[in-house]
């Protein structure tokens, strides 16, 4: 079984501490916006999906505290919460998506019965939730048959159930491979500076039984060159409306790499990763990180005190670098500002016809 990388216990968030891994799985309680803010700002929680997930139940905990009995100061408050859970970081849109998603059910109501709002909210949050694990099963199920058994895939950063709410995106299309009894090995590079591939993916991939080798980032084109890997697939954070898309920094370098030796290389993604208001990822904003993030690995000094440090924590792949992007309504090929936007059409038939996404989540 997969951890349950966010939960609603009814009255609090829990979350898995992700900074926490892998020495040990510990579970972190929000009962505050405040909290919340903390934890997506300090990567307790992370990942495009997940910390839009965060950012619904960030909602629902500030509105629960608020003794607004007015529409109009409730909606005051409310604005403020979503605002600065809107400030914890700047990059993945899926933040943003929730919260927009989350003011819209309040903005729609327009009265003064502010408990039945709150609890309207809560439910919005919980239908987030449950959403986010029938999308990323479903990008699982349509990325699967990219993999044949003895595939080697090559990953970056975290984009398995440690980045949602449980099943992951560029994770599950492994996950649902090998569930199909397909043997899958995967190279998951360590990702620095923070090394969310050697602490989080790895030990993800452990968990699940299917086989993995660590790498250093810097090893990639030579694991290529070598003939060891099929094709590589990753995440992402937020994709232009044009393909281009802003993934954990080291991405677009892979891309390159993939491209030089012929290696397929594919986005996994939610819909909801779609920025279709950003025409190309000249416009996406790139979060800078803290420089100690660089200088230290953990608290262990590394490099000088006060040395100079670019710290970017994404970098933009140029969708022509994109063979392909996997998400629950199936993969988009190019050109993609012309087939992103079918696919929110047949996404939008798609919930018209079974009142949710495509897709059903696996134990």
């Amino acid at each position: 079984m997969r951890p349950k990388t966010i939960e609603w216990t009814g009255k609090k968030m829990r979350i898995v501490d992700q900074t926490r891994l892998p020495e040990r799985l510990v579970y972190l309680d929000c009962s505050t916006p405040q909290q919340v803010w903390r934890a997506i700002r300090r990567l307790e929680v992370r990942g495009a999906p997940a910390i839009g997930i965060a950012a619904a139940m960030g909602i629902v905990l500030g509105a629960r505290r608020s003794r607004a009995v007015r529409y109009k100061n409730f909606m005051k408050e409310l604005r403020g919460i979503a605002q600065y859970l809107g400030s914890a970081r700047p990059t993945a849109v899926n933040l943003f998506w929730a919260l927009k998603r989350m003011m819209g059910v309040a903005e729609r109501e327009k009265i003064d019965d502010i408990p039945l709002l709150k609890e309207r909210l809560e439910r919005e949050a919980l239908k987030i939730l449950e959403e986010d694990n029938i999308v990323c099963s479903a990008i699982g199920q349509h990325g699967a048959p990219l993999l044949k058994s003895g595939s080697t895939v090559l990953t970056h950063c975290n984009a398995g159930g440690l980045a949602t709410a449980e099943y992951g995106t560029a994770l599950s299309v492994v996950f649902a491979a090998h569930e199909q009894g397909k043997k899958i090995h995967v190279f998951v590079d360590e990702t620095r500076p923070l090394l969310q591939g050697a602490r989080l993916t790895a030990w993800e991939l452990m968990n699940q039984g299917i086989p993995a080798t660590l790498i250093c980032d810097n090893m990639a084109a030579t694991v290529m060159a070598e003939g060891r890997v099929s094709i590589v697939v990753t995440g992402a954070d937020r994709i232009a409306a044009n393909g281009d898309t802003a993934n954990k920094i080291g991405t677009y370098g892979l891309a390159r790499l993939a491209a030089a030796h012929r290696i397929p290389f594919y986005i996994a993604a939610p819909l909801s990763t779609v920025d279709l208001e950003i025409s190309s990822g000249k416009e996406i904003p790139i979060e800078q990180r803290d420089p100690d993030e660089v200088r230290k690995i953990g608290d262990r000094q590394i490099a000088p005190r006060g040395v100079d440090v670019y710290n970017p924590a994404f970098d933009v792949t140029p969708a022509q670098f994109i063979k392909g992007i996997i998400t629950e309504a199936g993969i988009i090929r190019p050109p993609y500002r012309r087939n992103i936007a079918k696919a929110f059409g047949k996404k939008r038939i798609q919930l018209r016809k079974t009142g949710s996404a495509a897709g059903k989540p696996k134990n």
